[in-house]
């Protein structure tokens, strides 16, 4: 059978099911069955109900892969379908529903496996897989005929936690919400993988967009995802196991353990059917909309589908949006009308009112700004492999204006926070440098670069750098050898390159060069570009500190690498530029 041109309505649109489109949706199905049967009447005849065993004698087998968390609902629909002898042309349904990880199924499609025409329809929990599939050319195909159900994405937590942001009367924005969870040592938010989970995704997108409307959006956004990075699991499910396991303060106060988490609705329904009386999840609806969960139904190789397959998946789908199927969908914490937000469905899944449950984003998020939230994600928490160098001439030690720290401690401290933010996997080296600080050589390794998680001497590689960037000084009199550090520090990053990681050199400066037996600045950028390589890049991240630095000069030296230069008139931003620099670097490779 060959790819039919499906009519609009049966396309994904939107956030989800909508209000007076459930029906039509289910009259524009019916009318795509007739169209795959040749336009007889006998075609809408046989998706009603049948009254005698009869058509056991001819069944027709449905296979559907689907999300985990709707797997259920789908299941007991399917087992409506048995019980009550629904047909397609005549023939009884056997409809047979397996729960698989989305992300796998959506890799398996796009890399053409064999076990992804195990199936002749999927039901992923996000239209972002269809889109993702359906890009591919690669690809095996997928048909999109409409959603079956929707579910908003909120941030669920702990009664305490909840009772404590003032829940349910106060309301936040994504970006107070993940605010208030990074800056609570007692409050930590867990969520599913962006790059697995479409709760965790859509997530990260509203939050990026309504970041990116505030001054430093971008960092703050990208700050969150590096902490996300720490408390992530690879689904929705995984992540409801890092919850506290009871109601008792060891629990309650691990630091292992998750107090709030981004969830759907439907999830944290789920979850509340089934905890203990006091264990139930309140949950935040974000005041500037929440993203839902659109739950589309589509047929997977679709040319290769017999006729009688595709009229069958055709029926199921229409099935779940008829009365009976809404009913079942809905019994399972579904939404299946946009206009109507069951109040029982709200009140199990925590939320209260005034907690906005019935907002939306002004608008969905494109698949533009779903990418590039992903790649932001990608780049933020893949790990890196970072060789700070830091300026420790005379001029370090004069005092940051408005405050009575030096321009060294206030560096220090901002290299300490950064720290901070970095996972055991991340690569860290140290570097200071002046003049002729080591002999002839205007730089020393104080720290070489390693894993932060590896031991020695009784000491990890991160408790290593945490003591030499407290007891870094400027020198006495001390000044800039700036051209022969960067080269010698360059030439060591790219000769240790690591593959599969983010890779870069991060230069703090206050000051120009003030070596005269240096290598010229012209000679400086020729060399770098020389060994400046595409296919294993390092990028200099070049941060100029105080009026003197000259951020022309470090701009010209770290684009010679395809990396940026930044000026900061306080050491404090330093935190947020080095992340700003490293979702530039990443988005440009």
């Amino acid at each position: 059978m060959g790819r039919h041109s499906l009519p609009d309505g049966l396309r994904r649109g939107g956030t989800g099911p909508r209000s007076h489109t459930r029906h039509r949706n289910v009259a524009l199905a019916t009318a795509l069955v007739t169209i795959l049967a040749g336009g007889t009447v006998a075609a809408v005849d046989g998706g009603l109900l049948s009254f005698g065993s009869s058509c056991w004698d001819d069944t027709v087998r449905l296979r559907i892969a689907a999300a985990p968390g709707i797997a259920p609902a789908l299941k007991d629909a399917a087992a409506y379908v048995r019980d009550n002898d629904v047909t397609s042309d005549g023939s009884c349904l056997d409809v047979r529903v397996t729960a698989q990880d989305t992300y796998k199924v959506a890799n398996a499609l796009r890399s053409k496996r064999k076990s992804a025409t195990d199936f002749e329809a999927w039901v992923p929990d996000s239209g972002v897989w269809v889109d993702r599939v359906m890009a591919d050319d690669q690809s095996i195909s997928v048909t999109p005929a409409g959603n079956v159900a929707s579910s908003p994405i909120g941030v669920a937590m702990v009664p305490a936690a909840a009772k404590s942001l003032g829940w349910p009367k106060k309301t936040y924005s994504w970006t107070e919400l993940a605010g208030v969870t990074m800056t609570s040592d007692r409050l930590k938010l867990g969520a599913g993988d962006p790059s697995r989970s479409a709760t965790g995704l859509l997530a990260l997108t509203q939050l990026a967009q309504t970041a990116g409307k505030s001054k430093d959006g971008d960092t703050l956004a990208a700050a969150t995802a590096k902490a996300l990075s720490q408390r992530t699991s690879d689904s929705d499910g995984q992540v409801l196991d890092t919850l506290p396991r009871d109601l008792s303060g060891t629990e309650q106060g691990n630091p292992k353990r998750n107090q709030a988490l981004i969830l759907s609705e439907q999830a944290a329904f789920a979850y509340n059917e089934s905890a203990d009386s006091g264990d139930d999840l309140d949950l935040f609806y974000p005041k500037d909309g929440a993203p839902r969960l659109d739950h589309p139904f589509a047929l997977v190789d679709e040319p290769n589908l017999t006729t009688d397959e595709s009229r069958a998946a055709l029926r199921f789908m229409t099935l779940l949006g008829e009365p009976d199927g809404r009913r079942i969908l809905e019994k399972h914490g579904f939404r299946t009308d946009e206009d109507e937000t069951p109040a029982a469905l709200v009140t199990e899944a925590g939320g209260r009112a005034p907690q906005p449950y019935r907002l939306v984003p002004e608008r969905p998020a494109t698949d533009k700004e779903i990418e590039e939230a992903l790649g932001m994600w990608t780049i933020t928490v893949q790990s890196a492999r970072l060789t700070t160098v830091v300026d420790a001439s005379s001029s370090m030690s004069d005092p940051v204006p408005g405050t009575s720290e030096s321009r060294m401690d206030v560096t220090k401290a901002a290299l300490l926070q950064a720290l901070a933010t970095f996972t055991p996997e991340d690569e860290i080296g140290l570097w200071k440098f002046s003049r002729r600080i080591d002999g002839k050589r205007d730089y020393r390794v104080l720290v070489p670069t390693d894993r932060l998680g590896d031991q020695v001497g009784g000491s990890t590689q991160r408790d290593r750098l945490s003591a030499a960037f407290s007891d870094l000084k400027p020198v006495k009199d001390g000044s800039t050898g700036l051209y022969d550090t960067t080269l010698a520090a360059y030439k060591a990053a790219a000769e240790s390159y690591t593959k599969g990681k983010f890779n870069a050199l991060v230069l703090l400066t206050d000051g120009v060069n003030q070596d005269p037996g240096s290598i010229s600045r012209t000679r400086l950028v020729s060399e770098l570009r020389k060994l400046a390589d595409p296919e294993r890049p390092v990028p200099v991240i070049a941060i100029a500190v105080g009026p003197e630095a000259d951020k022309k000069e470090l701009n010209e030296i770290a684009e010679a690498t395809g990396g940026s230069g930044h000026l900061v008139t306080d050491p404090s931003q330093i935190h947020s530029v080095i992340l700003k620099a490293v979702v530039k670097a990443g988005n440009t490779r």
